[in-house]
């Protein structure tokens, strides 16, 4: 079964391209049975649902070192440190940027950081296959990123459930109205609204704010990207955003703590 989308243009499908190879690549270098053969029925994920569901401005804050829209962020960040000081800052999540090409990261960043931090990680990267799900429950992902853009409704919709099945949550990202659609239709808890056009990679928060109402209130909504100020995140709110996520302010801040609570609205 193919869960990719036919449609998929710009830099978007540049990305898509090359995850195509890079993942036959990694079927070869370790196969599905290998992965099922050491996952471990007693490893108890961390619930990134309950992490988001608290009271005031939830924070998923990202380790990323780079980004093909911004070129190099903190590409000498320890990113095991990085972690530690979201945690202790009062991040409710961690996002892990796990792309090698084109965010320099690395599956083994996730492995670290959750070996380090109490809180849920989150393993962001483009994810189209079961292969990736099973992947990401072996490097101890307790969420994944999903992007509704890049996949089919039935792709999304089984992706959605397997990683269900395997105890993990899913973020699961629109960028348009179609995309919200299919999120919501999936059974998707928690939807992210992204403010970045993924043809151009240009950010607009209006975009976050044009697509919120159309987020139940029963469902977790994050606003992603773009997010710099106090100001943004009392905008996103108000629209609906229960929780933001973050990475380039964060991997830039001066006084992490201090931006930390600035953007939680502390």
């Amino acid at each position: 079964m193919n869960y990719l989308e036919e449609k998929i243009e710009g830099r978007l499908k540049e990305i898509i391209d090359y995850k195509i190879i890079e993942l036959e690549e990694q079927k070869k270098s370790l196969k599905l049975e290998e992965i099922l053969d050491q996952l471990d029925d007693n490893y108890q994920t961390r619930n990134f649902l309950q992490a988001l569901s608290g009271e005031g401005v939830s924070l998923i804050a990202e380790v990323k070192k780079a980004s093909p829209s911004a070129g190099d962020i903190n590409t000498d960040v320890n990113i095991v440190d990085q972690a530690k000081k979201y945690e202790s800052a009062g991040a409710n999540a961690i996002s892990v940027l796990t792309d090698k090409k084109f965010f320099k990261g690395d599956l083994d960043f996730l492995q670290k950081i959750k070996n380090s931090v109490s809180i849920p990680v989150l393993r962001k990267d483009f994810i189209f296959d079961p292969y990736q799900v099973y992947q990401s429950k072996l490097a101890g992902a307790d969420a994944i990123l999903l992007i509704a853009t890049i996949l089919t409704d039935t792709g999304l919709k089984q992706l959605l459930d397997l990683s269900h099945e395997l105890g993990m949550t899913c973020l699961v990202e629109a960028h348009n109205q179609a995309d919200l659609y299919k999120a919501l239709e999936s059974g998707a808890k928690i939807i992210g609204i992204n403010a970045r056009d993924l043809k151009t990679f240009e950010i607009n928060l209006q975009n976050v704010i044009d697509l919120a109402g159309g987020v139940p209130p029963n469902k977790i909504l994050i606003a992603e990207s773009g997010i710099k100020s106090k100001d943004d995140v009392v905008r996103l709110n108000q629209a609906g955003a229960k929780g933001i996520l973050v990475g380039t302010t964060l991997m830039q801040a001066e006084n992490l703590s201090e931006k930390i609570k600035e953007l939680k609205l502390v």
